[in-house]
């Protein structure tokens, strides 16, 4: 993932340079285009959602991801480029996978820009390896070596209603500080889905309080270390939360496979966009039945056209998770 990302850096350069070179209309077009609202680009999906529930009709919204492509191979295009640097403000989520933004943000001008990174909004967890998981070749070389670089984080900081509730605030904070006119409007959307969001906090703990197990196994990536710091629960997985392997080895899916037959766990997930071959072979050979945790990295263009929110996906894990605890 890191080899990835430096590739990118040095194709983002670039392209900003060739945005740079044609953006000399820009800003007076993006002033025609926001009738006095704020202009705001999201990279993701949960970024986008939270900012739809709670900037409404006062807010002119961009995601750049395209829905239904993976988030973390994400890399922008001129276009991309040219909507950040007409935005009034930029959400991302921070960490390895959004490396690109950095040579972005140098290359524009963002003093008067609000800016709002995800991963500073809560505090964070490393990534983990498990028993059992498949490491990254660069991870495996790191450990064999011992270095002390600086750690690597989870990215995955929505995952956890908790973690979400102190996002959408910070978020509402900064629409009310850039536009202290409708904060109001701005405080009124955001008390509401705040409730809703605590009120969703407390199902997913009266199912793990009230189910016969706590564990889970999720044959894919493992983005939801947030999610299972909150409520107690323990797991075993295939990949970490930003791995870009898609075939893991032959000892993981074997140790996958016992966990499953041993612990008696009837339910083995996969995450969104998967290619679910993993979930599918232990499921094969253990009798257990797949399901779908979102990790909510992204939707499909069916259910962005849908109007599908982060709630919505959030209810599904839920019902699944009661499944997959009992």
């Amino acid at each position: 993932m890191k080899k990835l990302n430096r590739c990118v850096v040095l194709l983002i350069a670039s392209i900003v340079i060739m945005v740079a070179l044609c953006s000399c209309g820009s800003k007076k077009e993006n002033a025609e285009r926001d009738n006095g609202k704020i202009n705001i680009v999201a990279t993701i999906f949960p970024e986008y959602d939270f900012l739809r529930q709670i900037g409404g009709e006062h807010i002119n919204l961009t995601m750049l991801l395209t829905p239904g492509s993976e988030s973390h191979s994400f890399e922008p295009t001129p276009q991309d480029i040219k909507e950040v640097d007409n935005s009034d403000m930029f959400v991302y989520v921070g960490g390895d996978s959004d490396a690109w933004v950095t040579s972005i943000l140098d290359s524009i001008d963002a003093k008067n820009k609000k800016i709002v990174t995800l991963m500073d909004c809560v505090d964070l967890v490393e990534e983990e390896l498990v028993e059992g998981m498949t490491p990254e070749e660069e991870e495996e070389v790191e450990v064999e070596r011992e270095t002390e670089e600086e750690s690597e984080y989870d990215e995955h900081v929505w995952t956890s209603p908790k973690n979400t509730i102190l996002i959408v605030q910070k978020l509402c904070d900064s629409l009310c500080e850039m536009d202290p006119e409708n904060a109001g409007y701005y405080q009124k959307n955001t008390k509401e889905y705040i409730a809703q969001l605590t009120t969703l906090d407390q199902k997913f703990k009266d199912v793990v309080d009230h189910a016969k197990r706590t564990e889970i196994i999720v044959g894919d990536r493992f983005p939801f270390r947030y999610f299972v710091d909150t409520y107690g629960l323990t797991y075993y997985a295939a990949f970490p939360g930003c791995s870009t392997d898609t075939e893991a080895n032959a000892s993981t899916i074997a140790f996958l496979t016992d966990k499953v037959k041993r612990d008696e766990i009837p339910v083995v997930f996969h995450i969104e966009l998967s290619n679910e071959k993993i979930c599918d072979s232990i499921c094969e050979e253990t009798g257990a039945k797949s399901e779908l945790l979102n990790a909510v990295h992204n939707i499909s263009k069916e259910d962005f056209e849908a109007g599908v929110t982060y709630m919505d996906l959030m209810e599904h894990n839920l019902e699944v998770l009661k499944e997959a605890l009992n």
